[in-house]
């Protein structure tokens, strides 16, 4: 057979430039948007986490009498495990009796990485005996801070 006659099979140097280039402008795109839907999923989870540790202080307050630790909370079988542990969806937890444990509790959560493109939020988040979830963005929360709306 004749070379001229040969179809060559495959596909281009110049075809497969093009799909990659392609490739790279959709994953330019859709990267930055994921990362920003995963934050925004890390902040709602650690709002619910947030209530969920107000909730359990309240149960074990009527129950014990004082306010207690994250720990305290997941010994007595409160609050789950993994909240307990302080560290849940990208953000870290602390919980703990106020000055007077009997009247007073405080409850905090803060991104394990806030800031760069691998943040786990922007958000830190706080909420006390008021029940009232506070937030500050980019420093800690605390009673002062903004409530959610």
């Amino acid at each position: 057979m004749p070379s001229s006659q040969i179809k060559p099979k495959g596909f281009s140097l110049i075809e497969l430039l093009v799909v990659v280039a392609v490739v790279l402008i959709l994953a330019a795109i859709a990267v930055p948007n994921l990362l920003r839907a995963k934050r925004a999923a890390n902040e709602a989870s650690s709002v619910a986490s947030l209530r969920s540790i107000s909730n359990g202080q309240m149960v074990y307050r009527h129950s014990q009498g004082v306010y207690t630790t994250l720990a305290g909370l997941g010994s007595e079988d409160v609050i789950d495990n993994v909240l307990a542990s302080g560290s849940k969806s990208g953000y870290l937890f602390a919980s703990g009796p106020g000055a007077d444990p009997a009247m007073q509790f405080s409850a905090d959560a803060a991104p394990a990485v806030s800031s760069g493109i691998g943040a786990s939020g922007t958000r830190f988040y706080f909420v006390s005996q008021d029940q009232i979830i506070r937030f500050n963005v980019g420093a800690a929360a605390d009673s002062s801070s903004s409530p959610l709306p």
